[in-house]
């Protein structure tokens, strides 16, 4: 179950599926990958237009919080201001088979696409913890099925994906996603996030202004011998937020630096062991910010966009920080225990302390869960 529908108490009004999926066109794919006793592991992919869009760029920004990650193609994003490829979200040593991966799946694919180059948007957060980090379990391939897999809709959230071998303040983290509906005069926007969460110590946890982490029992046991035990907040986040709002580049950043304020609802104070990065983007304006070839020296051609005037832009930052903060509870909520590498174990969200906790802070109802959790 989600964080809303267990009576966790939240601002905003959602979209329709309450994930990233409810701004049209945007559409999210995944490869999951548990085998055997060491692999629990995946690929994410998400397509700012789906799959018959790659190649329209999308207005984008990036921000990085904590710099102790990876997100590949950050650089043209800042040049340009720009995003035309699909979005991959994986572990951390998976980053180059997924990056070739992506190249492969464009040109076979989208062979007008910059056939000369490309750079693919490739983004990691560590489970080696729970997953064998070293082996070679996520190819190329996986990263071409995930973006095939890709689709609008409800979006599976916790254990699956990039997400599958991830914790998120000492419990099972993983993927989540949630939305928020923006009126602007007499139109209404959509604003989604999608989290790759695996982040945060457990006595920071925060639940709907709640403290529960001091109160949540901590027991990780001791490291195996020979491997030293990773510091409590390290790990990782990634976050990707979308918005049919149309927006200039810089506008874009302005929502990605908003990302940090939905995660500090949850109560992390930002590991320095932790990649904090965070890209967002507007399908708006499809064609406004093409980069091809010129077809000749003699034609000099003028683009024009529609924006959201920068006085105008609290509605929208507001909806960031909400819809962040869901989609982390939501990772939290829809994962379950899990045992991988090296019999490491670890366990779910205790959602019965937590309604405890929560009802005694007359923060909402009582949760409605799965026994034993």
């Amino acid at each position: 179950m989600r964080a809303r529908e267990l009576g966790i108490p939240l601002t905003g009004e959602p979209g329709p599926w309450n994930a990233i999926t409810d701004v049209p066109g945007v559409e999210v794919g995944y490869v999951t990958l548990c085998e055997g006793d060491d692999v629990r592991t995946g690929v994410t992919a998400l397509l700012p237009r789906g799959r018959g869009g790659v190649g329209l760029p999308c207005a984008a920004g990036w921000h990085s919080f904590n710099g102790n990650g990876e997100m590949t193609g950050t650089a043209w994003i800042e040049e340009s201001g720009s995003l035309a490829v699909p979005v991959l979200i994986t572990n951390t040593y998976a980053v180059g088979p997924v990056h070739r991966g992506v190249i492969e799946w464009v040109r076979a694919n989208c062979r007008g696409m910059a056939p000369e180059w490309l750079l693919p948007v490739v983004t990691e957060t560590w489970d080696g913890h729970l997953n064998d980090i070293h082996g070679t379990a996520v190819e190329s391939g996986h990263a071409a099925a995930a973006i095939e897999a890709a689709s609008t809709g409800p979006v599976e959230e916790g254990c699956v994906g990039g997400g599958t071998g991830m914790r998120c303040y000492g419990f099972k983290g993983g993927s989540g996603t949630a939305s928020r509906v923006v009126e602007y005069g007499e139109d209404r926007y959509t604003v989604g996030a999608f989290v790759q969460a695996n982040f945060g110590a457990r006595r920071e946890l925060v639940v709907a202004g709640v403290p529960v982490g001091p109160e949540l029992p901590d027991s990780p046991g001791p490291a195996p011998e020979g491997e030293r035990q990773v510091p409590p907040g390290a790990g990782s986040v990634i976050v990707v937020v979308a918005t049919d709002a149309p927006l200039l580049p810089g506008q874009c950043k302005a929502l990605a630096r908003r990302v940090t304020l939905g995660l500090a609802r949850t109560g992390t104070t930002g590991s320095h062991f932790s990649g904090d990065i965070f890209l967002a983007f507007s399908t708006a304006n499809e064609s406004a910010l093409t980069s091809t070839f010129p077809a000749d020296d003699r034609s000099a051609p003028y683009e024009s966009m529609r924006f959201v005037p920068w006085g105008r832009m609290d509605p929208f930052y507001g909806a960031v920080v909400e819809s962040v903060e869901e989609a982390v509870l939501n990772v939290l909520t829809g994962a379950h225990s899990m045992t991988g590498r090296d019999g490491h174990h670890v366990r779910a969200l205790p959602l019965d302390r937590v309604s405890e906790l929560l009802a005694a802070r007359g923060a909402g109802r009582a949760l409605a869960h799965e026994p034993g959790r």
